[in-house]
């Protein structure tokens, strides 16, 4: 018969693992560059992937609001990291694309980030990081 007071303790342990994660991913963004948050990096790394959205495709997926969406989008604006095209499709709306420079500072974040997962995956079996990983995809898919 399951435990009830297990499974409540589990659950428990995965927020509080996850909290400790998503911080310790903030200070590497922050790391990364000091000017920009984890959700810079995310729009970044999102436009790059899609090879260009607009703003509210940003906020559908992030769960963000437009403002927020806007103030990010500002920031990697200024830093040369994003520029707009208008949208052929519809002359009143704006595709954001990464520009050169926004690609290399991308690339050397994900080139980092890869760096810092091999390193504390370095003593698990490819098992295990398999099923974490597909632990992971199931979770977010959940939502």
């Amino acid at each position: 018969m399951p435990d009830p007071d297990a499974r409540t303790e589990a659950v428990r342990t995965i927020q509080r693992e996850l909290t400790a994660f998503s911080r310790r991913a903030r200070g590497r963004a922050a790391e990364l560059h000091p000017g920009l948050s984890l959700v810079a990096y995310s729009i970044l790394d999102l436009i790059l992937e899609r090879d260009g959205c607009q703003a509210a495709d940003l906020a559908e997926q992030f769960l963000l609001d437009k403002s927020t969406i806007s103030r990010q989008v500002g920031a990697l604006e200024k830093l040369g990291y994003l520029e707009r095209e208008v949208d052929p499709g519809n002359r009143r709306n704006h595709i954001l694309r990464a520009t050169d420079t926004g690609r290399s500072v991308a690339l050397e974040a994900e080139r980092r980030r890869r760096e810092a997962f091999d390193t504390r995956f370095a003593d698990w079996s490819d098992t295990d990081v398999r099923a974490l990983a597909g632990y992971l995809v199931r979770y977010n898919r959940s939502a």
